[in-house]
C-alpha cells in the first residue's frame, strides 16, 4: 500500500508538471514507471490485459522496423524512443483504480494547466508575447505545444465539470490551490524580471510537483477541491486559447466540448454554439484574423501536404523513418512552398504514413479506434467523468491533429495518456473490486 501511495505521488507529480516542464515531467514518470516495477517484481500488483495492448505492440514494432530501414538508423531508433512515454499509460492505469485516485490524478493534471495558462496570459498582457509572430508559449518552447495542453486541459476540465455530483457548497479553503498558484506565479514573474537567474523557475517546479502529490495523496474534500479547480482551469485555458489565436488548438477545443456535452446531455450544445456566436459576433480582432485559409501558414500547410503525400507514395510500407522528415523534405519540397525546411507535416495521419509507413498508419488509426470505444464503452456505467473526459480530450487530439503534429509533442501526449487512462483504470477497478465495492469508492 506504502508503494501504491508513492507510484500515486509520483503519477500526480508527472501530470501537474507536464504542462510547465517536460524535463520534470519526465522524472517523475521514471520514478513512478520504476515503482510500479518494483511493485510487479513483489506481486503487489499485476499486468491486466488491455484493450490497447494489440494495437500498440503493433505500432511500436512497426515503428522500431521503420527506424531499421531508414536513411540514418542511429538517428531514427533515436527519435523512435518516444514510444517509451506509452508505458505512462499503464502506470496511469495501475496508480488510478480506485476513484479517489483517479480524482487526485486529474485535479494534479488540472494544476499543471492552470498554471500554464495563467503564464500564458501574463506573457501576452505583460511580457510583449501578445503579436501573431510572438504567440505566448507559457513554460514551454512552443506556443502550439502550450495552446494544444490548454485545449487538452479544458476539455477535462469540462467533464470535471459537467459530471461532477457535488451538492455541497464549495468553502473558500477549496480555493487554496488557485490561490497558491496565482501567488507563486506573482513572485516568479517579479523574481525573474528582477533576476536572470534560472533557480526561480526551477523551484517553482519543484514546488508544483510536490503541490500535485499532496493533492492526490490528500483524502479530504479532494472533490469539492478538484471542482473548484476545474472551474478556474477551465475559464483560464478558455482565456489562454483566445490569446494563443492557435487555429488546431480552437477547432480541437470546439470538438472535444462538443463530445463531452453530448455525452452528457446533447441539448447543451446549444449553450456552446451560442457561446461561440456570441464570441463570433462580438468580432474580435485577434480571432477574426485568423479565420482564414489565405495566410501563409495555411498555404505552407497545402504545400506540405503534397511533399508528404509525395513521400507516403514513394515509401509507402517503411516510410522514411522516424524524425526523417526534416531531413528528407527538401527533396521533396514542392516549388512555391513559403519554407525551405519543416520539421514535421503538420498533421498526425499523414506524419505516421510518410515517417513509418501504411501499415503504422493502419495500427495507429486501430490504437485510436480502441481508445475512444474504451471511453465510449465507460459512458454505460453511471455518470463518472472517466469515460467523457477520455473521449473528450482524444476527440481534441485527434481533430487538432489535422492541422498540427501534436501526437509528437511530448507534453501533449503525456497528458492525453493520463486522461485516456481513466476508463481503463475505472474499469479495472470493477472487475478487481466488483461492482458494489467500485460504486462505493
Amino acid at each position: 500500500m506504502r508503494l501504491l501511495r508513492l507510484q500515486l505521488g509520483f503519477l500526480a507529480a508527472t501530470a501537474v508538471t507536464c504542462p510547465v516542464s517536460i524535463f520534470a515531467a519526465q522524472v517523475f514518470f521514471g520514478l513512478a514507471a520504476l515503482t510500479y516495477a518494483l511493485r510487479l517484481f513483489r506481486s503487489e500488483t499485476s499486468y491486466t490485459r488491455l484493450a490497447l495492448d494489440a494495437p500498440l505492440l503493433a505500432f511500436a514494432v512497426w515503428t522500431l522496423l521503420s527506424a531499421a530501414f531508414a536513411s540514418d538508423p542511429l538517428a531514427a531508433h533515436q527519435s523512435a524512443k518516444k514510444l517509451v512515454l506509452f508505458v505512462l499509460f499503464y502506470v496511469a492505469v495501475d496508480t488510478c483504480t480506485s476513484a479517489g485516485a483517479r480524482e487526485g490524478a486529474v485535479n494534479a493534471a488540472l494544476l499543471g494547466a492552470l498554471a500554464l495558462a495563467l503564464e500564458s496570459i501574463v506573457q501576452f498582457f505583460f511580457l510583449g508575447y501578445d503579436t501573431l509572430n510572438r504567440r505566448p508559449p507559457g513554460f514551454l518552447g512552443h506556443y502550439m505545444t502550450a495552446a494544444g495542453v490548454e485545449a487538452t486541459a479544458l476539455v477535462l476540465a469540462t467533464a470535471v465539470v459537467v459530471f461532477s455530483d457535488r451538492a455541497t457548497r464549495p468553502r473558500w479553503r477549496d480555493a487554496l490551490p488557485l490561490g497558491l498558484v496565482v501567488a507563486a506565479l506573482l513572485v516568479l514573474t517579479l523574481t525573474e524580471g528582477a533576476s536572470a537567474s534560472i533557480w526561480p523557475r526551477r523551484l517553482f517546479v519543484a514546488a508544483l510537483g510536490a503541490a500535485g502529490a499532496w493533492l492526490a495523496l490528500r483524502t479530504a474534500d479532494r472533490g469539492l477541491q478538484g471542482l473548484v479547480l476545474a472551474f478556474g482551469t477551465a475559464g483560464a485555458c478558455t482565456w489562454a486559447l483566445v490569446l494563443s489565436q492557435t487555429r488546431n488548438a480552437w477547432l480541437g477545443a470546439v470538438f472535444g466540448l462538443a463530445a463531452v456535452l453530448v455525452l452528457r446531455a446533447p441539448r447543451a450544445l446549444l449553450l456552446l454554439g451560442a457561446g461561440l456566436v456570441v464570441l463570433l459576433a462580438s468580432r474580435p480582432d485577434r480571432v477574426v484574423a485568423r479565420l482564414t485559409f489565405t495566410d501563409a501558414s495555411s498555404i505552407d500547410r497545402y504545400f506540405m501536404w503534397q511533399a508528404g503525400v509525395d513521400m507516403v507514395l514513394d515509401r509507402p510500407v517503411f516510410g522514411l523513418g522516424p524524425g526523417m522528415i526534416q531531413r528528407a523534405y527538401p527533396g521533396y519540397r514542392w516549388e512555391g512552398a513559403p519554407n525551405p525546411q519543416q520539421p514535421h507535416l503538420h498533421d498526425n495521419v499523414l506524419q505516421v504514413a510518410a515517417e513509418r509507413g501504411l501499415p503504422a498508419l493502419a495500427f495507429w488509426i486501430w490504437m485510436m479506434a480502441a481508445w475512444l470505444g474504451a471511453a465510449l464503452r465507460e459512458t454505460r456505467h453511471g455518470r463518472r467523468f472517466e469515460g467523457p473526459a477520455a473521449f473528450g480530450v482524444l476527440t481534441t487530439l485527434l481533430v487538432a491533429g489535422v492541422f498540427e503534429y501534436n501526437f509528437g509533442d511530448s507534453e501533449v501526449l503525456m497528458f492525453t495518456l493520463v486522461a485516456a487512462a481513466l476508463p481503463f483504470a475505472a474499469r479495472r477497478e470493477r472487475m478487481v473490486r466488483g461492482p458494489g465495492l467500485a460504486a462505493a469508492a
